[in-house]
């Protein structure tokens, strides 16, 4: 048995982390591969790491003195070593990075340095050998993690010793640091799980896995004991945050399972993520409704046009336009006549009347109309097949509750029924589904 584990920023905040951290590793001889984010905040008060390299890195670009910030990074670090007895010479570090700092760097290798500080600590702490994740994470010039040349350079570093590989960067052919985006810790586990066969990828943060609903929004919402990628997939792009939707690719090729752990409550079990839930299924059927989750702020445009659905390549007209001006599409809803095109409200926000103007003077609707203020809201779940009408049961929920639905669009495969509603109905519209198909199903 083999296991990756990831510990977020939150898992690595101070040495009290630390400690559990380490209790986390002990606990199970299979945990030989760790991965680390840089320090997370350890009260509402607290700053990210990577936040204050980010901007020490301002500062050095407008000429602001970056030392009271780098002080801060300086002593959250030196407070972690001195309190576990550690020995890693931080003075030598700080100064390394300083030189860089005063003859000019790039913001990838500052921003790194919270990941790598981190985990120098925590392979000392933990006993384990350390590899640079800018010798062992191997980017082509394209931006693609070239998986051959990372598996060659992971391997080369294997030990009898466990190892621990710093996340959210590897470095370019040239050598030159290359970050992955915000949260990308997560890609480089399951990279790390990809390569070594790993049996489960654990991603350990601060929360005890999935839960139905955001719990800023629904009050005590229920835990998802598992769920499957494309369940994932779709709630992690709909605004469910707790993994980076890129984090699966590595480990879907391997069929390798992720299991979302809480670092502060071990013992709880936490989400599995998997690409087939029969068999979990069998023994513990799931509800219906795997997750409900959502966006708000999105633009609806919407032309009318009378025979339009008879005219070839209609549509790829009016994509086309939205295409010039590089605005993803969310959704395009349509009747016989009537075709609405549904986009996140700032990527349109300095081009939607150019837009607007274009899409006048090539398709030349009989109307055009645009509404704002829209959130999406999705219901997944691999079961709602099962269900008959179950988008009709919606409708008539939220029309108990008041609330106007302007889109609802149902995949084919019914994995999930997208429902648009004003902002303002928002997280009345996430409660009521969940009151009525969770809550009230499960007190009954």
């Amino acid at each position: 048995m083999i296991k990756v584990a990831k510990f977020g920023g939150s898992s690595v905040a101070n040495a009290e982390q630390f400690r559990k951290v380490k209790a986390i590793i002990e606990a199970d001889s299979s945990r030989r591969f760790v991965v680390s984010s840089a320090c997370g905040k350890e009260s509402n008060e607290d700053h990210k790491v990577t936040d204050l390299l980010y901007l020490c890195e301002a500062h050095v670009r407008f000429g602001v003195s970056y030392e009271p910030i780098f002080e801060q990074i300086e002593k959250k670090y030196r407070r972690i070593r001195d309190e576990l007895n550690l020995k890693l010479d931080l003075e030598k570090e700080f100064a390394a990075i300083r030189k860089v700092m005063k003859r000019g760097m790039s913001t990838d290798y500052l921003v790194s340095r919270g990941e790598y500080l981190t985990s120098k600590l925590l392979a000392e702490y933990l006993g384990f050998d350390f590899a640079d994740a800018a010798d062992v994470i191997a980017f082509r010039y394209d931006g693609e993690v070239d998986m051959a040349k990372t598996e060659k350079l992971i391997e080369s570093r294997i030990q009898d010793r466990g190892l621990v590989i710093p996340g959210f960067y590897g470095a370019l052919p040239n050598g030159v640091i290359r970050v992955m985006s915000r949260g990308g810790s997560d890609i480089t586990g399951a990279i790390v799980a990809n390569v070594v066969g790993a049996d489960i990828y654990e991603n350990w943060t601060d929360v005890s896995g999935f839960l139905v609903a955001d719990p800023r929004i629904v009050k005590k919402p229920l835990a998802i004991p598992c769920i499957n990628y494309n369940e994932l997939r779709e709630m992690s792009y709909m605004g469910a945050n707790v993994l980076h939707d890129d984090a699966i690719f590595p480990v879907k090729k391997k069929n390798i399972p992720i299991n979302v752990r809480n670092t502060n409550e071990p013992e709880n079990p936490g989400t599995l993520i998997m690409a087939d839930c029969s068999e979990a299924d069998a023994v513990n059927p799931p509800h219906f409704i795997t997750g409900i989750t959502g966006r708000k702020d999105f633009t609806v445009i919407t032309l009318i046009k009378m025979h339009a659905s008879a005219e070839v390549g209609f549509l790829r007209r009016i994509l086309s336009i939205f295409e010039e001006y590089h605005v993803s599409i969310e959704s395009v809803p349509s009747t016989v006549d009537t075709f609405s095109v549904i986009v996140a409200s700032k990527q349109v926000e300095h081009c939607l009347y150019d837009i607007v103007g274009r899409l006048k003077e090539e398709i030349r609707p009989d109307d055009l109309r645009i509404e704002d203020h829209l959130a999406l809201i999705a219901v997944v779940g691999r079961a709602m097949k099962d269900q008959p009408g179950m988008s009709g049961r919606l409708l008539s929920e939220f029309g108990s509750n008041e609330i106007n639905i302007k889109v609802i669009n149902q995949s084919c495969d019914e994995l999930s029924i997208v429902v648009g509603v004003h902002n303002r109905d928002f997280e009345k519209a996430i409660n009521c589904i969940y009151e009525r198909f969770i809550a009230e199903e499960k007190e009954n």
